[in-house]
């Protein structure tokens, strides 16, 4: 199927384009159906009006809808077509008016050495040369007085239009869940970076919006190295049909309410428990991890910094407020932000996190620095550090110049807070220190460091490079 359309003003339609899965289904018939119902533009068929064609690489077109092709099979089989279906039923009209389009699109034919319009649904004709708009071909439509001229000619589109009478709606498949067909190393090996290191963030469904934004930040500074681990179905599907590299974690609490699942609560310290978890199992894979919470905006690129400290050191975020002192006091190790190495010693420290973790009735966080830095300290080193005695592993607590959590120097109470943070030298800046997910979004939305639409379902755009 080929498309073309004059450029304008107007846009092509008036609906919210889907991520579609690149030639795998849906996507034409929705553009054409949004351009119908939108009224933008005269839509009209040129298919009869072909003289002739090169079929260049046919076979690897995709066509969906030849009955008892192989692309009929590959259908029935494929996530990707899945995925389309399920975005095509959810945005616009396409899978509830469910009609085919033969029936509704006016037809540009040759008939006795002459192009025509037709519109076989009217039974009325037009000759091209009478067509200047679309308002004036509605004006101008030539009823049947050539009716037994062009009767031959009108039979044999109509003819066309039953041999293709079927419902777009009998090509949608919404009954089954889209999964992506790949284990967890497919996914990480898809997407690691030529250092095998991972950006990995972890969230729950009721904290979609701001894994978007997050997502959308890492795309705008280039950073493609990244994964989602989804707590739930609902942000697993999602992510999916945003076509984001998603896995699902087996294990995660389902008796658990995301929508009040903030910190303090009890589901918050059930929830942080799996973010060591799932760390440990990728460092154990053979990967360097970057965790970082949804809610820590990047300005730059964190892991030249951050990965610049070698085998060996824990690199992890200050949570201490106090604006002088050390920044290496008990429990303010951020779990929400940190860098470990794929090696022994970072592994075996993480292995007793977890197991710390698991007996805890607190949230992971407490369980990083009582195991790393010793209970009440026990384990510090100067004002920054921390040694951990039994597997020799250093925790390296980051500048808060460059790395701010949400209490260092009221830098969210800053009336421009990218300007402020831009003067510092930010390199990100985490939303944290604060009470309750709509607080946390409202101070990300209000401050400009938003960068997902939830309207549209996109990234915003900003027309500069960003470097």
């Amino acid at each position: 199927m080929l498309m073309a359309w004059n450029t304008g003003e107007l846009p092509l339609h008036a609906g919210v384009l889907p991520p579609f899965l690149y030639a795998k289904g849906i996507h034409n018939q929705w553009i054409i159906n949004e351009a119908l119902s939108s009224d933008f533009r005269f839509v009209f068929d040129v298919s009869g009006a072909i003289s002739s064609f090169y079929a260049n690489e046919l076979g690897h077109w995709p066509n969906q809808f030849v009955k008892g092709s192989d692309f009929e099979d590959a259908k029935n089989k494929s996530w990707e077509y899945m995925a389309n279906s399920h975005l095509g039923s959810l945005y616009g009209s396409l899978y509830f008016r469910g009609a085919n389009f033969s029936s509704k699109l006016v037809k540009l034919v040759k008939c006795d050495g002459h192009y025509h319009f037709f519109d076989t649904a009217e039974n009325v004709a037009s000759p091209y040369r009478d067509y200047g708009s679309l308002s004036l071909w509605k004006g101008r439509i030539l009823r049947s007085r050539r009716e037994k001229k062009w009767k031959k000619c009108v039979e044999g589109i109509k003819s066309m239009d039953k041999n293709m009478d079927c419902s777009f709606k009998e090509s949608f498949d919404i009954s089954t869940p889209v999964v992506l067909p790949l284990s967890l190393e497919a996914l990480l090996s898809t997407v690691v970076g030529k250092d095998r290191t991972i950006m990995l963030a972890i969230a729950g469904n009721s904290y979609r919006d701001m894994l978007l934004s997050w997502v959308c930040r890492l795309r705008q500074l280039q950073i493609s190295n990244f994964v989602i681990c989804a707590l739930d179905d609902e942000v697993y599907q999602f992510s999916v049909l945003q076509g984001l590299p998603v896995f699902k974690d087996a294990f995660a609490p389902s008796d658990i309410s995301f929508n009040d699942c903030h910190f303090g609560t009890k589901c918050f310290q059930r929830v942080t428990k799996v973010k060591s978890r799932i760390v440990l199992q990728i460092l154990k894979m053979g990967y360097n991890i970057l965790l970082s919470d949804v809610d820590v905006y990047w300005f730059y690129n964190p892991l030249p910094l951050v990965g610049s400290f070698g085998p060996g050191v824990f690199v992890a975020q200050s949570d201490e407020y106090n604006e002088t002192g050390p920044i290496n006091m008990p429990r303010r190790l951020n779990s929400g932000f940190y860098f470990a190495h794929s090696d022994k010693i970072t592994i075996a420290a993480m292995e007793k996190v977890v197991l710390h973790a698991s007996v805890s009735d607190l949230s992971e966080q407490p369980s990083f620095y009582d195991v790393m830095c010793g209970e009440g300290g026990a384990n510090r080193l100067g004002d920054d550090k921390c040694l951990e005695p039994e597997t020799n592993l250093t925790v390296h607590f980051l500048d808060r110049n460059l790395f701010p959590n949400g209490a260092y120097q009221g830098l969210w109470e800053k009336e421009n807070v990218k300007e402020a943070c831009n003067m510092k030298g930010c390199i990100i800046l985490h939303n944290n220190w604060i009470s309750g997910r709509k607080k946390k979004l409202e101070r990300q939305l209000s401050s400009g460091l938003f960068e997902y639409d939830v309207s549209t379902r996109m990234c915003l755009h900003r027309w500069h490079k960003t470097k």
